[in-house]
């Protein structure tokens, strides 16, 4: 009788146990939901804000117009294609995550987020890289160069290019957060 009772002992510590793992994979699962809602927003919210940025500054005659747009920097351009590519990722990686949440024990979908999501850091790590350097050329110039700076002119432009890099490094952020909370999540069994 006594094995008995231990053999039962150790199966019901066994249940608590997967109990236990799959609500705490369950908790990483909704963490790792809302770090992606949160970081959709960031990437979208620097997509149309560059890719909305333009000014013109006025002159002395109508004919001739000095204008600002964030197309004429190939690197802004990169960047607002980098930051739509992972918005547009993040929205359809939003159903396996909600599997994810329904069934905690799934791995094989969660070994293939890991991945593509480390993917999409890279893309948006060197967009938003590559608008930071040039955002960084706009305020400061380089004398060395010869390259003068543009925000003394175009200060809403400026202002803006500048904003919407905070947006894309939150999703960055947001990334270096998502990747080992998925790994934990993959490695709790």
């Amino acid at each position: 009788m006594f094995k008995t009772d231990a053999l039962v002992l150790g199966v019901d510590e066994g249940r608590k146990r997967s109990t236990a793992v799959s609500g705490m994979n369950r908790g990483l699962s909704i963490l790792d939901f809302i770090f992606k809602l949160l970081a959709i927003v960031g990437t979208l919210g620097s997509s149309i804000a560059m890719a909305t940025t333009n000014e013109t500054l006025p002159f002395v005659t109508r004919f001739v117009r000095f204008r600002a747009e964030y197309d004429d920097f190939p690197m802004f351009t990169y960047f607002v294609v980098a930051n739509s590519i992972v918005c547009a990722y993040l929205v359809l990686s939003l159903p396996p995550s909600i599997f994810h949440i329904l069934r905690s024990t799934a791995q094989g979908s969660r070994v293939l987020l890991i991945f593509s999501d480390t993917a999409m850091l890279v893309l948006l790590t060197a967009g938003a890289s590559a608008a930071a350097s040039i955002v960084y050329l706009a305020h400061k110039g380089n004398t060395k160069a010869n390259w003068l700076s543009i925000c003394q002119q175009f200060n809403s432009f400026c202002e803006r290019i500048s904003g919407s890099l905070i947006g894309s490094f939150g999703g960055v952020a947001m990334f270096i957060v998502l990747i080992p909370l998925s790994a934990v999540a993959l490695s709790q069994r």
